[in-house]
């Protein structure tokens, strides 16, 4: 065990179901909707914020160089937060990229909000 936690070493995001993260969001953590905002807009999860992890631009997807300090208006350290994407890739590597920043209630949402809808979630939609 002590060599997982050798410096240098980067935290393992956890994650959970679609369904445990519900339950979760019932129980009182909060969502963290890493998707562009086009994405997040066309609907998320109840009560959802969204901060993207990545931007899509003439060139592709860059990553949100702001993106700590724009979870860190929304959230403390010590918040329980789900972090969910599209299909989990980005939601992945937000959480693992939150958990070296020090965030310690950090669960990625496996499969994201494709999962989400798939079985059958409660959304909403900006409007």
């Amino acid at each position: 065990m002590a060599e997982a936690e050798a410096e240098g070493s980067v935290p393992v995001p956890s994650s959970v179901s679609v369904t445990v993260a519900h339950e979760h969001l019932l129980a009182g953590h909060r969502y963290l909707d890493v998707r562009t905002p086009e994405e997040f807009s066309q609907g998320h999860a109840c009560e959802a914020i969204n901060v993207p992890y990545m931007y899509r631009g003439a060139s592709g997807m860059s990553k949100n160089p702001d993106f700590l300090e724009q979870v860190s208006s929304h959230f403390g350290q010590s918040d329980q937060i789900l972090v969910g994407c599209k299909g989990g890739g980005r939601s992945l590597k937000a959480t693992a990229q939150l958990l070296d920043a020090g965030f310690t209630g950090v669960k990625d949402v496996a499969g994201g909000y494709s999962a989400w809808t798939q079985n059958g979630l409660p959304t909403q939609q900006d409007s």
